[in-house]
């Protein structure tokens, strides 16, 4: 996997984290340095840990899905694109109730809720050639980096760009499953 490749997929996965941070800085205006460290730590080792777990599934299965794995591999990111997009358009309802961010259950519920795309996206890593400590630590990083940004964002600007940051980052997956699609055809 090319690095460009990689850094927009790691983008295209932080975009939820990313979200959910700017959540957290209007939920928490107060929130100090080392509150939105912990919650950002959090959610880039889950974002970071979940392709590993999708990775060791596919490996498991790849046997059985040898002769279509390109084509699995741009379904999975076509339907994870899909809802990206899809869940940033329709209409939401928030309610406004106060919640602990800072409790444990809170920060590793949106952790795992933020990086349930990265499990099913590491399943179609077992498909294709990557350096699996590569994709590790620049999805953790770019989420820890983005996860921040969130929170300083959500304290700053509000969710003015919240949407249309997960439509980008669904059209990113999107296109990233058409170009391994084509690589498999163009070699």
């Amino acid at each position: 996997m090319q690095i460009i490749t990689l850094l927009l997929l790691a983008i295209s996965l932080s975009i939820d984290s990313f979200a959910v941070s700017v959540s957290c800085g209007l939920i928490m205006a107060e929130i100090t340095f080392w509150k939105a460290t912990r919650i950002g730590i959090s959610l880039a080792v889950f974002q970071a840990m979940m392709p590993v777990i999708g990775w060791f599934i596919g490996t498991r299965i790849e046997w059985m899905v040898s002769s279509f794995n390109y084509w699995l591999t741009f379904g999975l990111l076509l339907v994870i694109g899909l809802r990206m997009i899809y869940e940033s358009v329709k209409d939401h309802k928030e309610r406004r109730k106060k919640i602990n961010l800072m409790d444990p259950k809170v920060i590793i519920g949106m952790s795992i809720a933020t990086s349930i795309d990265a499990l099913i996206v590491g399943i179609s890593f077992a498909f294709i050639s990557i350096n699996l400590y590569l994709v590790l630590f620049t999805i953790g990083f770019t989420t820890f980096l983005f996860s921040m940004l969130g929170i300083l964002f959500g304290k700053k600007i509000g969710t003015r760009f919240g949407s249309k940051m997960e439509i980008i980052g669904g059209i990113i997956l999107i296109l990233i499953g058409i170009k391994i699609l084509l690589d498999h055809y163009m070699l």
